[in-house]
């Protein structure tokens, strides 16, 4: 009855949404991009081609990075194995493809079963591996029901998802059950997996695997732009990543209203400033240019930026993806975004790589224990102030203006990037202990593979 119910529920959104959808796909491009996966067409690079199989779900961009510390340690010590990487978005599909090769990568499908099911047929996993919170029904049933043993990894409930979880806890719990283990970042996160229905027995902590991701590659475009600002005798560099907008009703409009803001302050101080300003969402790109050509701040588009173009107090606004990460090691400051704004933050820990100090807002509930071993160790700057909820964003730049003033002039700003570097490096291992857990998973698979070939 629970399938049943959840499948009607899910043709009737699908159905009552589909021209939207077909107007986001026909507006933009991304959302065409592997339709076909998501409907359940299996393309024919994607085949099992080894003794055994694990398929690896990563949603998007931070997911891959996190899980592909596991991925690689498995493929060194598991060479029998093939490892299959699904995501949800685009962003997440190109560096997955980028990291693990085209071959055995592809688009999650929609959680239907004549969408799921020529995926299982085709890769037969042994061991089924989701990064976070993933709880699809039909997905988790399915894969179990196929033989496959089933983890997530890097688990997680968030503050503001743990409410609807408690509420839905009594249809929740049977589809929790189709999982052998959970393997939560946090003590915290173990906790209330179980209260909202996952025995005791399935859950273990072994830690946040994205401490053990991989540090930043330097990059052409970190390396030019190092040249190009210390020929201009720019500086000091700010970097804000991840920006976003406000959710709806919120006071203030999005993150970069108020970092304009701000940052218009800053040259009154600092004329020869810089901000490299990356929002998260590429769709935004169009809108933060239409905000910074309203500014009256001087500005440069980094997909047209002139290479004569003298890049000193102003903003460059980043409209790419993939670029960001290398491009903290340049700040003087970085500001991780998702926190003025209620968004619940985003990860800290591509600057903290190169020892960059880090400022955030108020609200970094989605990295609660990330956040709380940065704060003991003092080594992140949070911007607490009631101002930034207010309705005045101008009242609320001044507030950031002020925190990036008096940290670019603290003689102990150095130090407060160093402290982060410490508390990123001391907190690896993530990765080795959610691979033995998987490990003793998969060995009653390992073992009927090995027992198959003595018997050929």
């Amino acid at each position: 009855m629970l399938y049943l119910a959840y499948n009607a529920l899910l043709a009737a959104g699908l159905l009552l949404s589909l021209p939207y959808w077909l107007w986001k796909m026909v507006s933009v491009g991304k959302y065409r991009a592997g339709l076909g996966e998501r409907l359940g067409w299996v393309p024919a690079r994607v085949q099992r081609d080894a003794a055994q199989a694990m398929w690896v779900h990563a949603v998007s961009v931070g997911e891959v990075l996190a899980v592909a510390g596991m991925v690689e340690l498995w493929r060194a010590r598991h060479p029998e194995w093939a490892v299959y990487i699904s995501t949800t978005t685009a962003a997440g599909q190109k560096l997955a493809r980028e990291r693990f090769g085209e071959k055995r990568v592809f688009y999650f499908p929609l959680d239907f079963g004549f969408a799921i099911g020529p995926w299982l047929r085709c890769i037969r996993p042994d061991l089924v591996v989701m990064a976070e919170t993933e709880f699809w029904p039909n997905f988790l049933r399915l894969a179990r029901r196929s033989g496959a043993r089933v983890a997530v990894v890097n688990a997680r409930i968030s503050d503001r998802s743990l409410p609807g979880y408690l509420r839905w806890r009594r249809w929740l719990a049977p589809v929790l059950a189709n999982v052998d283990v959970f393997l939560a970042q946090s003590a915290t996160d173990a906790a209330r997996l179980q209260k909202v229905g996952v025995a005791s027995a399935r859950v273990r902590v072994s830690g946040n695997l994205k401490f053990d991701a991989r540090p930043p590659q330097a990059s052409a475009l970190a390396d030019e732009l190092h040249a190009r600002f210390c020929t201009a005798k720019a500086g000091p560099v700010l970097v804000c990543g991840s920006t976003t907008a406000a959710p709806a009703g919120a006071k203030i409009a999005s993150e970069e209203v108020v970092l304009l803001a701000a940052f218009a302050e800053l040259l009154r101080e600092l004329p020869a400033a810089v901000m490299v300003l990356a929002p998260r969402h590429p769709e935004r790109f169009g809108e933060v240019a239409a905000m910074l050509q309203a500014s009256g701040l001087r500005w440069w588009r980094r997909s047209q930026l002139h290479p004569d173009a003298a890049l000193s107090g102003g903003v460059l606004l980043l409209d790419s993806i993939g670029e960001l990460a290398p491009v903290y090691a340049l700040a003087k400051v970085a500001f991780v975004g998702g926190s003025l704004v209620a968004r619940g933050g985003h990860n800290i820990l591509e600057p903290a790589h190169f020892a960059v100090p880090i400022v955030v807002g108020p609200h970094t509930e989605n990295f609660r224990d990330m956040m709380r071993l940065f704060e003991l160790d003092r080594a992140v700057e949070v911007m607490r102030e009631a101002a930034l909820d207010g309705d005045d964003s101008l009242q609320a730049g001044t507030v950031v203006a002020a925190t990036w003033l008096r940290m670019l002039r603290d003689p102990e700003l150095a130090a407060l990037g160093e402290r982060g570097q410490q508390v990123l490096q001391q907190q690896r291992g993530a990765s080795e202990r959610t691979l033995a857990a998987l490990e003793e998973l998969a060995a009653p698979a390992e073992a009927e593979a090995t027992e198959a070939r003595v018997r050929a």
